[in-house]
């Protein structure tokens, strides 16, 4: 390729416009160039979700009610939203999103942005410190970059697949722990319960009568950047959501941790059910999950 069509490419990607080279897209060079400034975009973006997020923190705000009792959407949330989706769109704006609160917004793009601008918003409206801005990107339906920031605990983690994750720039990893026994493990229960024979209560109860340390802190991209890092030994939960999880499981895998479904299927945020570990206790988490043995 010549250095003027080149040029031309890279014109695309700093820019977000599409780019032809004798009538055809660059995708080669659009690939090499994008995935920097995807990342790029990608901290600044959450960065600027969480300027409000931290605006709007223990202040007055504006409170309605999705489905369910206690599934409350803030007006933060719709700010760090806007935010969030203002720095994308000025530099991908053909890029495909998926977002919690905006829905689907469906672009001929290779690309998704999973959104959520606020995940842990009940924390958010009591003003517990533990929420944070989740942001998955996905290109050919793999997740390639995962950023979460808790701007309270001035925490970023960020994951590049096949390159590691971080916590505010130092590499992490997950824990040596390898008995379920002796781990400390996270999780959540949905808003709506879930009434069935191996349910959220249950599969709590199997370890909390055997003295297993089970956290709840109110948020699965917060829980999921816990194990990454090895504060958590792993973590289960029956019903996720894409924008919950997409950034966060990026991170436990990269960190040297396993995610999959419950049946030990390879995960994809668009199902509900997670087990993310490090690695050491997963078959044991499996097990003890869908009774085929007792702690």
């Amino acid at each position: 390729m010549s250095k003027t069509k080149t040029f031309s490419f890279y014109f695309f990607a700093v820019n977000g416009q599409r780019s032809t080279v004798n009538g055809q897209r660059s995708t080669e060079h659009r690939s090499l160039v994008s995935l920097r400034m995807l990342k790029t975009t990608l901290m600044e973006a959450a960065r600027a979700g969480a300027a409000e997020v931290q605006r709007f923190f223990q202040k007055e705000f504006k409170i309605t009610n999705k489905v369910g009792i206690n599934n409350p959407v803030t007006e933060a949330d719709h700010a760090a939203e806007k935010a969030i989706l203002g720095v994308i769109r000025s530099h991908f704006p053909d890029h495909y999103v998926l977002s919690e609160e905006a829905g689907e917004i469906v672009q001929d793009s290779n690309y998704k942005w999973i959104i959520d601008p606020i995940d842990g918003t009940i924390n958010f409206a009591h003003g517990i410190p533990l929420n944070c801005v989740s942001i998955g990107i996905e290109k050919d339906g793999q997740m390639i970059l995962g950023a979460v920031f808790n701007p309270h605990l001035n925490e970023f983690f960020l994951a590049e697949k096949g390159a590691g994750a971080t916590l505010n720039d130092q590499p992490i990893h997950v824990s040596k722990e390898t008995s379920a026994l002796h781990s400390c493990l996270v999780t959540g229960f949905p808003y709506t319960y879930i009434n069935s024979a191996n349910g959220p209560l249950e599969v709590f109860d199997r370890f909390i009568r055997k003295g297993v340390p089970v956290r709840r802190l109110g948020s699965a991209a917060i829980d999921l950047c816990w194990v990454a890092c090895g504060r958590f030994d792993g973590f289960y939960e029956h019903k996720l959501e894409a924008w919950d999880s997409a950034a966060g499981y990026l991170m436990v895998e990269e960190a040297g941790g396993k995610v999959t479904d419950f049946e030990g299927k390879i995960y994809s945020p668009y199902q509900h059910r997670i087990l993310a570990t490090n690695g050491l206790i997963h078959e044991e988490m499996l097990d003890i999950i869908n009774q085929r043995k007792d702690l």
